[in-house]
């Protein structure tokens, strides 16, 4: 997978050659030399992402529907 630098100025003008190297790997986006963005396939990304539970799935605790809550103000 090889990494790609591109500054925003050249996204700007070319969103077609980013698109095209995110296929080969991540593209780092830049903003007055330093990295900003990162741009790369979805496919990559829910790699990266996984299949982490949303924060309301880890919540969720079912049977405890019943229980009182009443917290002081």
């Amino acid at each position: 997978m090889s990494v790609t630098k591109l500054p925003s100025r050249k996204l700007n003008q070319d969103v077609s050659r980013a698109k095209r190297a995110a296929d080969e790997g991540s593209v780092i986006i830049t903003d007055r030399g330093q990295p900003a963005y990162v741009l790369l396939r979805h496919k990559a990304y829910r790699r990266l992402a996984g299949d982490a539970p949303t924060i309301l799935e880890l919540l969720d605790q079912p049977g405890t529907e019943d229980i009182g809550f009443d917290p002081p103000r």
